[in-house]
């Protein structure tokens, strides 16, 4: 393997990684704060959906990522209603709001567009461009720096650009502001932090709603950015190997990063390399190759989900003590 196709793996990497990373950075606050949070599937797919269907009527990219995320805050009031306001049961929540999105998503794009539940191809301005750091094309010569700058650092869109940065801003926001304490003593010890006149209520609204913007934006991405459209289903249970990194990385935000990258880096190796030949067992089925994520997402629930401790309030609706 040479250095040109490291390089395009990685590139392909960090692009695969981006949703995921957008996805899991919205568990990790919404968990933080004790709110289980199985619909990060269901949001994406909203966001996708209603992305790509008004950049599609409207040509522009913008107007659909802010229909996108609109989609995806709505079900994260409806997720915070049910599981804070009314005390419902956060999993089976999280599982409605799924199935909700993907029924809705193919109802409503075959009402509109008839096209089985397709949005038209998006192109020109109702798409994320690649943007070109500065002086990439200068410093394409130089070896070895000049080709990881201007490959596999610059020519990405702006959200990809946009989840990297999420990553120190997360840990930042939970680990360095009175807020993040805040949410994090909710999700740890939520009488303790009525007691001192916090509002357990207001601090896990406020979680669920972060979780429903970026799963917004990791929608939009996924239709606008990497794809040019919306077809159905596409999320092809990404919100759900974002919970598996969520519990690989222990709910921290840099842990997390790797985690992505690790199932971003199996998904790239699976779209390049199908059919291989292998001394001694024969060819593996392009089949294999792109089951790779998932497998993983398997390996980890059942070899590290026993030894991951989530906040101890999570999954528990909070009742006020008269």
């Amino acid at each position: 393997m040479d250095f040109a196709t490291i390089l395009q793996i990685l590139d392909s990497t960090l692009r695969l990684a981006a949703p995921l990373l957008l996805a899991c950075l919205a568990g990790l606050f919404s968990e933080r704060s004790g709110i289980f949070d199985i619909g990060l599937e269901g949001k994406m797919l909203a966001s996708a959906f209603f992305s790509a269907a008004v950049a599609a009527v409207t040509g522009s990219v913008w107007l659909g990522l802010l229909a996108g995320t609109a989609a995806s805050l709505v079900l994260a009031l409806i997720h915070g209603l049910a599981s804070i306001t009314f005390r419902g049961n956060q999993l089976i929540s999280g599982v409605a709001i799924n199935f909700l999105a993907s029924g809705l998503t193919a109802f409503i794009g075959q009402s509109w567009f008839g096209l089985g539940g397709q949005t038209p191809a998006l192109s020109g301005d109702g798409r994320f461009a690649r943007l070109e750091l500065p002086f990439a094309e200068t410093l394409s010569g130089v070896p070895v720096i000049g080709p990881v700058y201007a490959e596999l650092i610059s020519g990405h869109t702006l959200l990809v650009y946009i989840a990297v940065l999420a990553v120190p801003a997360t840990w930042w926001v939970l680990f360095r502001t009175r807020f993040g304490l805040r949410l994090r003593a909710v999700g740890e010890n939520p009488a303790a932090v009525d007691t001192a006149g916090v509002s357990v209520t207001g601090q896990r609204y406020w979680a669920v709603m972060i979780c429903g913007l970026l799963c917004g934006l990791a929608g939009a991405y996924l239709a606008t950015g990497m794809a040019a459209g919306f077809v159905r289903d596409m999320t092809a249970g990404k919100g759900y190997i974002a919970l598996a990194a969520l519990i690989f990385s222990k709910w921290r935000p840099w842990y997390a990063l790797w985690a992505c990258l690790l199932f971003g880096l199996l998904e790239a190796i699976g779209i390049r390399y199908q059919n291989i030949d292998v001394a001694g067992i024969g060819t593996i089925p392009v089949q294999f190759m792109q089951a790779l994520p998932y497998i993983l997402t398997v390996v980890i629930l059942a070899g590290f989900v026993g030894r991951a401790i989530p906040p101890r309030a999570g999954g528990q609706p909070y009742v006020k003590e008269r």
